[in-house]
């Protein structure tokens, strides 16, 4: 009797083990059901349902397509400016008969250009059809145009285009109108901006899908869109400044000011003066070597954004300088790591370079050397001036013994003098190295560039002013006839809120700010936020930049009249792009609110 109940267990056990497979393999074979959206009333919302096997011959109405057309703008981001038509149909294509024709572009530099320019999207577009798209029959053909020759990107550079994309059978035309390649590469990123994919590559691969009639005439605002990053206080290894670089071409940002030494650090490694790198880098391996310098200026070049180099001096100079003793040249740097920091500076280490000492120009005058002749020409340059500690000058032997036998106070503006001097002697030996006195320099707002007193100090014809300090002294400064980059501190600066008393800005903070009037608007050249590094690195870097850097693109790009809750479904397709590319950005909502626009407003 016992053998027989045994038997039966193992039956039933068996009989259900079975029946358990056979439904979980009848679940496994169910086809994919998706979301169906539907634009209405410019939001896409959820309308049905759908099996993969509809993906097959139609288009998906997943809600990255959906976007595509949906509303005055679709996804693009920054919107344009001027004129925009994005109509339906939403057309099928091969990513392998995609063909550019540059034979319009206006001379071989520039065809140069746009042949590495369109090779960035085709690797964009290669990215987000891994691990493959499904071949189609339908050709996209891009013809550009542009009718000024090649030149390095300035301020004054002409960034405007016309996009039109019409669609003919199997034909989809995509015509990019500019008078610069800089243009015409803002022109390809919208482009890329208008195309998508959809599908589930683990079954029949993805589909590549673009709108198909669109006109759009588009320019922007403000010249000088910008984001700044510190390599000093925590070295960014070259990957990470090139996926940021990406993440910026991708938004139509184009400065990449590089603060690339501070007190902490001397991370470049410079053939003229390697002792810096050498004492005053955190490793050999934690330095930026001149080729890569050059190669990195290519990459961003490429991807329509300019590197502005900033050597900050005379304070936040520290580490590299200090070898300069034991050489027989004196102190060049003096207060170097002194204690209480708070008695000789803003924050530690401390560090500020000595005007007295003749060596001190000599090896900044090498350092301008090998960065003049590894960046265009006239490009401009920053060399800092911010927050100099008259305490420093004021506590070293050497420099309140001159101030005295050369019948100077110690008084604050007596020092402000001496710091004046330190600026047009280094401004004289940069001119020397590049050869005129062109190019544009760029300080931070500081006590010297106080409205009341610059004109005494700094030349409004070469000096352009970066304010940190708040809207009324950038309307000062520009009324006063200063070009002015503003970076308030309290909106554009990406680290606050990670120590106190600073308080964290979100992207809509970012993105609602406008920038402040002057009598002479044409002075504001723009802004930029800034990521200081104290408490940022490679693995940190994306979500504390995107995408609220994204924000301050669209901002300065279109200066449009509403605020972020209009914008916000648009950067959420923005922020699902960013992360095709590689870039890891913060989550700004739930994935809930994403499938439900218009019904999940957050209004902080």
């Amino acid at each position: 009797m016992g053998s027989w109940t045994c038997i039966t267990s193992c039956a039933l056990l068996i009989f259900h083990f079975l029946a358990f497979n056979e439904a979980t393999a009848a679940e496994n074979s169910l086809p994919f059901i998706s979301k169906i959206y539907k634009c209405v009333n410019d939001k896409c919302i959820i309308s049905g349902f759908q099996n993969e096997t509809k993906e097959i011959n139609e288009i998906n109405e997943s809600v990255d397509v959906c976007r595509l057309t949906c509303g005055q703008h679709g996804s693009l981001w920054p919107r344009p400016t001027v004129m925009t038509t994005i109509k339906n149909p939403v057309v099928k294509f091969g990513l392998e008969n995609i063909v550019f024709n540059s034979s319009s572009v206006a001379d071989e530099l520039g065809k140069q250009y746009m042949a590495e320019a369109s090779e960035v999207l085709m690797s964009s577009l290669r990215t987000i059809c891994k691990p493959r798209c499904v071949p189609n029959d339908n050709n996209l053909t891009v013809f550009i145009t542009t009718t000024a020759p090649f030149t390095n990107i300035k301020w004054s550079t002409n960034e405007s285009y016309e996009l039109n994309i019409s669609t003919d059978l199997d034909q989809i035309t995509a015509k990019i109108t500019a008078r610069t390649v800089y243009g015409a590469r803002n022109g390809l990123e919208t482009l890329r901006q208008l195309i998508t994919a959809y599908g589930r590559p683990k079954f029949n691969g993805k589909t590549l899908v673009m709108a198909g009639d669109v006109q759009i005439v588009d320019e922007p605002v403000y010249a000088h869109r910008g984001f700044m990053l510190d390599t000093s206080r925590n070295y960014f290894p070259l990957s990470a400044i090139k996926r940021t670089i990406d993440a910026m071409g991708h938004s139509k940002l184009n400065v990449f000011h590089w603060h690339a030494t501070d007190s902490h650090s001397f991370p470049l490694d410079l053939p003229s003066a390697p002792q810096m790198a050498r004492y005053g880098a955190y490793s050999p391996e934690k330095t930026y070597s001149y080729k890569e310098i050059r190669d990195l200026l290519r990459y961003a070049l490429v991807r329509g954004v300019r590197i502005i180099m900033e050597i900050d001096s005379p304070a936040h100079a520290g580490y590299g300088w200090q070898w300069g003793k034991d050489a027989g040249l004196g102190n060049m740097v003096i207060c170097l790591g002194n204690r209480p920091w708070e008695d000789y500076c803003v924050q530690p280490p401390c560090g500020q370079l000595n005007p007295l000492n003749n060596h001190t120009y000599t090896w900044l005058g090498k350092i301008y050397k090998d960065l003049v002749s590894v960046f265009p020409k006239e490009e401009a340059f920053h060399m800092g001036g911010d927050e100099v500690a008259v305490r420093c000058w004021n506590t070293t032997d050497e420099i309140v013994e001159w101030m005295q036998s050369n019948n100077r106070s110690l008084s604050e503006s007596a020092y402000l003098d001496l710091w004046s001097e330190f600026h047009n002697r280094a401004l004289t030996v940069y001119d020397d190295k590049v050869g005129d006195s062109n190019s544009d320099i760029i300080v931070w707002s500081s006590g010297l560039t106080d409205p009341e007193i610059i004109e005494k100090h700094l030349d409004k014809k070469r000096y352009t002013v970066e304010v940190w300090q708040g809207d009324r002294v950038s309307v000062d400064l520009a009324n006063l006839g200063y070009k002015v980059i503003v970076a308030v501190e309290d909106i554009y600066y990406l680290d606050h809120g990670l120590r106190p008393p600073t308080t964290y800005h979100s992207w809509k903070v970012i993105y609602n700010n406008k920038l402040p009037m002057a009598n002479n608007s044409n002075l504001i050249l723009g802004a930029e936020t800034c990521m200081f590094s104290e408490f940022a690195d490679d693995f940190s870097l994306d979500i504390k930049v995107w995408p609220r850097a994204a924000a301050l693109a669209e901002r300065l790009w279109a200066d449009p009249p509403t605020n972020a809750l209009a914008a916000e479904y648009r950067l959420l397709q923005h922020r699902e792009r960013l992360i095709s590319l590689g870039i890891k950005p913060d989550r700004i909502t739930p994935e809930w609110c994403n499938d439900r626009e218009g019904e999940c407003i957050i209004s902080y």
